[in-house]
This record gives structure tokens, sequence and C-alpha cells, in this order.
């Protein structure tokens, strides 16, 4: 099924995992990622609405998750950042335990996108995450954002790098595609992705 994005509109934010909608109904996929990887303005791009979520300038500011509705129930969650470094170390981890308890949990979860800054990859937080959604068998596409701000030539050799290092960790195939929302680049492959999981 081909959704169309454009008119995907914010349902609400909730400040837990258990004041999400009934998991019974509907179909969603989850956002993720440390704090200022760029996860608000992936799905400002997909939506192609530059205000539809809030780009902090302030890593760690946002602390509520936040849900938005493509169709009548299908939804994109939003949650916020983990790993924020200036917070302490139970801080710093909150959401990433939040997010881990949430894929085990949730039934109605179809697939996970993972931002990472393809700067600052495979980060310890974004292992743990992976390996979490990998135990329930949680469908993983990761994003490499700010794509952008290296070469063209590096972009290629850091990707293959990627795909292999994650080969390596975790002896499973997760798809990875270079994203960038100045160049507009990966987003129509992240359209794909959400609409093979939410057929």
């Amino acid at each position: 099924m081909i959704h169309d994005y454009h008119v995907t509109y914010f349902l609400i934010s909730v400040p837990s995992v258990y004041c999400l909608p009934n998991e019974k109904i509907g179909m969603e996929v989850a956002f993720v990622g440390y704090s200022n990887s760029g996860k608000s303005s992936a799905i400002n791009a997909l939506t192609y609405q530059k205000k539809l979520t809030k780009v902090s300038k302030t890593p760690g500011c946002t602390q509520l998750i936040n849900l938005f509705e493509v169709s009548p129930s299908i939804r994109l969650i939003d949650f916020p950042g983990y790993g924020y470094a200036k917070k302490t170390k139970k801080s710093k981890n909150y959401w990433h335990d939040v997010i881990c308890k949430y894929l085990k949990k949730r039934e109605n979860l179809k697939g996970l996108i993972l931002i990472m800054d393809i700067r600052h990859p495979i980060k310890y937080l974004d292992q743990k995450i992976i390996e979490s959604a990998l135990s329930v068998d949680v469908p993983i596409c990761t994003l490499l954002s700010k794509s952008d701000k290296i070469s063209k030539n590096i972009l290629q050799v850091t990707s293959k790098k990627i795909i292999h290092d994650m080969q390596m960790m975790f002896e499973k195939n997760i798809q990875v595609e270079p994203f960038s929302v100045v160049k507009k680049y990966g987003i129509q492959s992240l359209k794909r992705v959400l609409n093979n999981w939410l057929r």
C-alpha cells in the first residue's frame, strides 16, 4: 500500500508509553536516535512539512513522545532523543530504556527507523537499541543523517564501512540508507521502507 505522507498531521504528545493509544488498533513505526541526530528533521522531510515536528537547536529539550497520524490508525511515533551528554548517566539513558521496553511490548509496531549521524555512527546506545529490536524481530532501517556534511566519495566509503560493521556486530542484514534533508536524498527510500512495513 502506498501512503500519502504529505497529509500526515500531529495527533498527540504523551509523557510515557503507558499513555499511547490502544496497541490493538492500527499500525505504527517508531523513529529513534541520539539527541540532535536529526529525527525531527527526517519526519519533516518525509512529510514535506517544515514545521510538523519542532526542530530544536538545544539537544535533550524534548521530553514527550510525539505521535503523528498518516491516515486512520497509521501512526509515526517520534521518541525523544537519548544520550544527551550534559545529563547524568541515568538521565542520558532514560529514553533509551523506555524505547527498549516499548520495543518488547508494543504489538502493533511494524518497524523501527534508527537515525544516526553519519559522522558519529553506531554509538553504544544505538547498539543496544538494535539488539533490543532484533531480539523481538522488529525490522530496522538505519538512516545515516547529515550525509550532506561529507563529500560524495567519503559518503560512499563511510556508508560501506557502516554496513560492514553492522553486519559483523549483529550478524544480520540491517537496511542502511544515506539521508540528507538538505540535499533531499534518502526520502524516497524511506517512503518505500514505510510502505512495505505498513501494508
